[in-house]
């Protein structure tokens, strides 16, 4: 929800989201969640008994987040064409780094269909295409050398930021917006920490210890974030991305502040969930479907993009947007979970 709030650029809601009170925003809870919930799969009954079978299934999973990206990447398109047409705003064609593909459509389709082309607010999903890739490998490293997997992480890390490494963008210049190889840490942390051994025991041993360092590490970066503060970088290159506030290699005052809140924020839902049961029970459902439920978010974002831009800004208009784009959110969710099952058709059994 946080996700599709900051996805409508200038809107009045976009104040209140987390990275106006913090270094790191929705984008790091989002992946640092994927590991949690990835360690839960490397756990369970199914993933040891046929290892095989469950890197395969992450393999696949890997191919339906491809094929989401290519297919709601296309329907994107289609929508800024549509309102460029219908609204004669041409201008709408370089919305969301979209002008690449409409300038030189054959190169963009090719750089689409690699994801080396990647529009703006749909670039989270070539992430997590790469993450799902590399997950077999971090649960064999896990599997044989638990103890490894973190270090190894934190080198390839800071292996990364040092030699400022990243995919490119093609045809148009640049690099990937988010870096697979420096955000697969906070993957890993997530992965880590979500088990009951090694560092997932320390942290649940020392959990208030954790909660009150944490405390003042939060403050700091919303003093940060409240004040725009930026460190000066040095000149030295290799060490700049290390003292940066950088969302793209993920630099680690972004990592430590998102840690800082995973130290203090479990057991929020808890107790929500015994007050306001049927809300959360919502907010889980959300959860659950998270890929339909980003996808058709990210386009009723860009829908509350065009429609800003048509009848303006202001609390009413800015109202409507958030509504109408949480009321998206939840019927995907719902249909995701209760209908699709039943309207699904299989070949008959012999």
């Amino acid at each position: 929800m946080t996700i599709s709030i900051d996805h409508v650029p200038g809107n009045l809601y976009v104040n209140y989201t987390l990275h106006n009170f913090a270094l790191s925003d929705a984008s790091e809870v989002f992946v640092f969640l994927a590991g949690w919930a990835m360690r839960l799969v490397a756990d369970g009954s199914a993933a040891r008994s046929n290892p095989v079978a469950a890197n395969w299934r992450l393999v696949r999973r890997s191919g339906r987040l491809y094929v989401s990206q290519i297919v709601f990447s296309l329907l994107a398109l289609a929508i800024l064409a549509l309102g460029a047409v219908v609204l004669n705003a041409p201008f709408l064609y370089d919305w969301n780094a979209a002008g690449t593909v409409f300038a030189d459509p054959v190169r963009g389709l090719i750089g689409l269909a690699t994801l080396l082309t990647q529009l703006g607010y749909f670039n989270i999903l070539p992430l997590y295409v790469i993450l799902m890739l590399m997950a077999p490998v971090m649960i064999a490293i896990y599997r044989r050398h638990p103890m490894l997997l973190l270090p190894a992480s934190m080198a390839l890390y800071a292996v990364v930021l040092a030699a400022r490494f990243n995919l490119p963008n093609w045809p148009a210049p640049g690099a990937w917006f988010l870096n697979p190889f420096a955000w697969q840490l906070n993957f890993v942390l997530g992965f880590s920490i979500a088990g009951k051994t090694g560092i997932g025991a320390f942290a649940r041993r020392f959990r208030w210890p954790l909660f009150v360092v944490s405390l003042p590490i939060l403050a700091l970066g919303l003093l940060a974030s409240q004040t725009h503060f930026a460190p000066i970088s040095p000149q030295t290159p290799w060490i700049r991305l290390f003292v940066a506030f950088n969302k793209t290699y993920e630099s680690p005052a972004r990592l430590i502040n998102m840690l800082a809140l995973a130290a203090v924020v479990p057991g929020i839902f808890e107790a929500l969930h015994r007050v306001i049961a049927p809300v959360t029970s919502a907010f889980a459902k959300l959860g659950r479907n998270s890929l339909s439920v980003f996808c058709v978010g990210s386009l009723a974002s860009l829908v509350g993009q065009i429609y800003r831009y048509v009848v303006g800004g202001g609390a009413l208009n800015d109202t409507l947007i958030l509504v109408c784009t949480f009321l998206v959110l939840w019927i995907t969710a719902w249909y995701t979970e209760d209908l699709s099952p039943r309207w699904s058709w299989r070949w008959p059994s012999r």
